[in-house]
């Protein structure tokens, strides 16, 4: 198995010694792209995975689907109410009357549907650019760090 040279570093802005910087930079470029590709759909990436969600997951509330997407609450109302004002998501009554369920209403279902080839194609873009080792070293450095966010605390004193 031959494995594909580092991604060449940006000559403009150089990686930062920080690895939370680095981080966040890849965040923010890979949401641009994301988003660009969607634009045809009129949804964002963070919208999207949101309907996706609700869809596979069925009715489900804040709290397990916060879980689903590792999201806190907060940001994941505040995405829910953009996706009901567009008409995307739908409240349903649970069993527990102080409980709400979130489902996909048909035109969340039909934006979704607008917007997969576009997420699939940027799928595939990502992956040629970038490789699917390296995209495999990501998934598991991005589980581990969740891990260790969740399970360890860090010590700032440390490298």
């Amino acid at each position: 198995m031959t494995t594909k040279p580092p991604i060449d570093s940006p000559a403009k802005n150089p990686p930062s010694v920080c690895i939370c910087v680095n981080v966040r930079r890849a965040s923010r470029a890979i949401t641009r792209i994301y988003d660009k590709a969607l634009e045809p759909s009129n949804l964002k990436v963070t919208q999207f995975s949101v309907l996706v969600t609700v869809m596979h997951a069925g009715p489900i509330n804040t709290t397990n689907l916060s879980r689903l997407l590792n999201l806190d609450r907060t940001t994941l109302v505040r995405n829910l109410k953009c996706a009901e004002q567009s008409g995307y998501t739908e409240t349903i009554a649970a069993s527990n009357p102080r409980e709400r369920l979130i489902a996909i209403s048909a035109s969340g279902r039909k934006a979704v549907e607008a917007a997969m080839p576009h997420w699939r194609a940027v799928q595939r873009q990502l992956r040629d650019h970038l490789g699917r080792e390296h995209l495999e070293q990501f998934a598991v450095l991005a589980a581990s760090l969740e891990k260790l966010s969740g399970e360890f605390g860090v010590d700032a004193n440390t490298d």
